[in-house]
């Protein structure tokens, strides 16, 4: 068994203080966010997604989303594997599916099935 990865897609940083956090990004980029909402802020740079979620936890770091075409499959497969469900393959808008796993050695991996990406 193994699921095809399509790439980088995202990676999300915890942002305990959404507004502090973005506020560094937009100087550090010299670019506003493209969404900017209370429960999520995104920037496109490259072609590629960084995103700010405030819910997220800082002791675990970013989260990579690796880019496939069915999250649930893939999340299945790395369970079988031996990571942990992290959080459930969720519709998240847009037609946009993430998930995310914990793998035996406790670090985040996260699945994104997003048919709005388009590699620049």
């Amino acid at each position: 068994m193994s699921i095809p990865l399509h790439g980088l897609r995202t990676v999300i940083y915890p942002a305990p203080n959404l507004a502090e956090s973005k506020g560094y990004w937009i100087k550090l980029l010299g670019i506003e966010p493209y969404f900017d909402e209370p429960f999520y802020v995104g920037f496109e740079v490259g072609g590629y997604e960084l995103g700010l979620l405030p819910d997220a936890n800082p002791t675990d770091g970013s989260t990579t989303y690796w880019g496939v075409s069915n999250v649930q499959e893939a999340m299945d497969e790395a369970i079988v594997l031996g990571a942990v469900e992290h959080a459930p393959a969720t519709d998240v808008g847009e037609g946009i599916t993430t998930g995310t796993v914990r793998l035996p050695d406790g670090s985040l991996v996260g699945f994104i099935d997003n048919p709005n990406f388009k590699i620049k």
